[in-house]
């Protein structure tokens, strides 16, 4: 009985600890920005940096404020969205399709691994005026600007991960007779997914850049617009509020992955 109640008290110590450095953890996440916004206010107050071109964070909200209650800023977030949603899914369907295939079987990985290659270190932005001429000045060509810098980081993310997968599980499949659907689905995507998820994190955070840079170079409206538009009007409160936008909405998206991560792959 003794024994029973020191093992208890062991494990609630440890639980104990776990909690607290995980309270730790929080604490130091969320002080960092704060710390940096604290010291930039401080800074801009005081004019050690220079207020006209970097106003205080308080300046940059009461902006931002201002902006929301116009409805117009609504108004391009919700564009920018719409583009970096659509243009994110055609560029990760098809990737994580052709990187399992391109994973599983060396013939396909050897015919599309050249082409992967030489495409890959061309700057999407480069391709624009490609896209442009091809799919026209509309919505469509800035969401596959989108797709095409998505595509890259999650099609080699994805072959990677299939072919880290332990030999033995191929083994133990061919013995059972697996056909090629089951290999699929229950071999290569989830001994595939942790790797792949990476590759997918990697590319939020590419879509949006691209779709800051697409914005600025062609389109009237979008975060990226607001951005440009702001600069070249000197507005620089407002492009401040553009710019927190995008480092927001990277933030959020990629608690959302991490979150999609935990629940899709929960040993690890």
């Amino acid at each position: 009985m003794e024994e029973l109640k020191k093992a208890v008290e062991v494990e609630q110590q440890d639980f104990k600890r776990k909690q607290r450095s995980k309270r730790i953890k929080q604490v130091l996440t969320i002080s960092s920005p704060v710390f940096m916004l604290l010291i930039w206010e401080i800074l801009s107050q005081t004019a050690i940096i220079d207020p006209r071109f970097f106003p205080p964070p308080t300046t940059i909200i009461e902006t931002l404020i201002s902006m929301s209650a116009s409805g117009e800023l609504f108004e391009h977030v919700k564009v920018s969205l719409t583009r970096i949603l659509f243009g994110f899914l055609m560029g990760v369907i098809p990737a994580i399709t052709l990187g399992l295939i391109m994973g599983m079987y060396s013939s396909i990985r050897h015919f599309f691994s050249p082409l992967i290659m030489a495409l890959m270190p061309i700057p999407t932005l480069a391709m624009l005026p490609i896209i442009l001429i091809i799919f026209g000045i509309g919505e469509f060509s800035k969401m596959v600007t989108i797709a095409a810098s998505v595509f890259f980081p999650v099609v080699i993310n994805t072959v990677a991960g299939v072919m880290n997968i332990d030999k033995v599980y191929s083994d133990v499949a061919k013995n059972y007779g697996a056909n090629p659907k089951d290999f699929f689905m229950k071999i290569a995507l989830p001994g595939a997914m942790p790797v792949m998820m990476e590759g997918i994190q990697m590319g939020q955070a590419i879509a949006l850049l691209t779709i800051v840079a697409a914005e600025m170079i062609g389109a009237n409206s979008g975060i990226g617009y607001v951005i440009w538009m702001n600069y070249k009007a000197f507005l620089i409160s407002e492009m401040f509020v553009g710019l927190i936008l995008i480092s927001f909405f990277g933030y959020l998206f990629s608690l959302l992955l991490r979150g999609l991560q935990s629940k899709l792959i929960p040993w690890k």
